[in-house]
């Protein structure tokens, strides 16, 4: 028996409780949420204010007016710092520091030339390892990895080296007789070979070294380089064994060059934007030259 009493309308005898639910929508919001951290930087204080003083009398030669940059200096230092070390992409650094990826870009460039040009010259490095007596000096070359390889001539296979199976590009680097680099050298295509590099950019300061009581040590590659280059000797065609006299050598030479690979090895470590290059090769030039003066007032503290 129904209860209704006759007044409104009469309810339906099955009614749905959620029909009067508006639907869910399942669209993302237009906004997504960003979360924000501290990161750190695994070098000291002190280099990055060294590279910032650095930047800030570049800034003052070029007249730079304040307040017209972005970035100060400092936060420019920490950017190139951040390339080196961390071989952060470019665009990450620009969200970073908020610029564009332009503006991203010229800050490093500028940033690189203004410390590649703070490297010595090998002269320089020649003259004061005959001023201090200094044993020996180590040369050697390595290979620049690059994913970048742009050749307007159309001969990006110059960059392309055989040895390492890779495009990049080849430096020499002169270290003293603890690994310690010294000097590095322009960067040539990877295909060039060792000495070709080391006769074009190297060898002249080296003889001069050598002729001062300073010889160089390398290795076999750098065979016929000249009086004052020292390297291992080659086994003659057909004997299956060296002199014992030859024998003591060699195991002299290789055994103080394996200092130079060390500190090559520990420069690329230390500064990983060496361990591949995604900028336009040529610019391996500054970039291994950066490395160097990085390392360089790293050991002042």
């Amino acid at each position: 028996m129904s209860n209704y009493s006759g007044q409104g309308p009469k309810p339906t005898l099955m009614q749905d409780p959620l029909s009067s639910l508006q639907p869910i929508s399942t669209t993302m919001p237009a906004r997504t949420s960003v979360l924000s951290y501290r990161s750190s930087l695994d070098v000291s204080r002190e280099l990055a204010q060294a590279v910032a003083r650095l930047l800030s009398a570049h800034r003052v030669r070029v007249g730079t007016r304040r307040g017209r940059r972005a970035l100060g200096c400092f936060a420019q230092a920490v950017l190139l710092l951040r390339f080196m070390r961390q071989r952060a992409a470019v665009a990450d650094l620009a969200r970073d520091n908020a610029v564009s990826l332009k503006t991203a870009y010229r800050y490093l460039h500028e940033a690189l030339d203004v410390l590649a040009a703070e490297a010595p010259e090998l002269p320089e490095v020649v003259a004061k390892a005959v001023t201090r007596r200094t044993e020996h000096l180590l040369l050697d070359g390595t290979l620049i990895e690059s994913d970048r390889v742009h050749d307007p001539g159309g001969q990006k296979d110059r960059w392309y080296s055989g040895k390492h199976r890779h495009h990049g590009g080849l430096v020499q680097v002169v270290t003293d007789p603890d690994g310690r680099p010294l000097w590095v050298s322009p960067v040539e295509p990877g295909s060039t070979h060792d000495l070709t590099a080391a006769r074009v950019h190297a060898l002249p300061a080296l003889y001069r070294a050598s002729r001062n009581g300073v010889p160089t040590l390398a290795d076999k590659a750098y065979t016929g380089a000249g009086v004052g280059i020292r390297v291992p000797i080659r086994r003659p065609r057909g004997r299956q064994v060296l002199d014992a006299p030859t024998q003591g050598w060699n195991s002299y030479v290789n055994s103080a060059r394996v200092f130079v690979e060390h500190g090559i090895a520990h420069l690329k470590s230390r500064w990983r934007a060496l361990q591949r290059v995604s900028l336009c090769p040529w610019r391996i030039s500054v970039i291994v030259a950066t490395a160097l003066v990085l390392s360089q007032i790293e050991n002042r503290y």
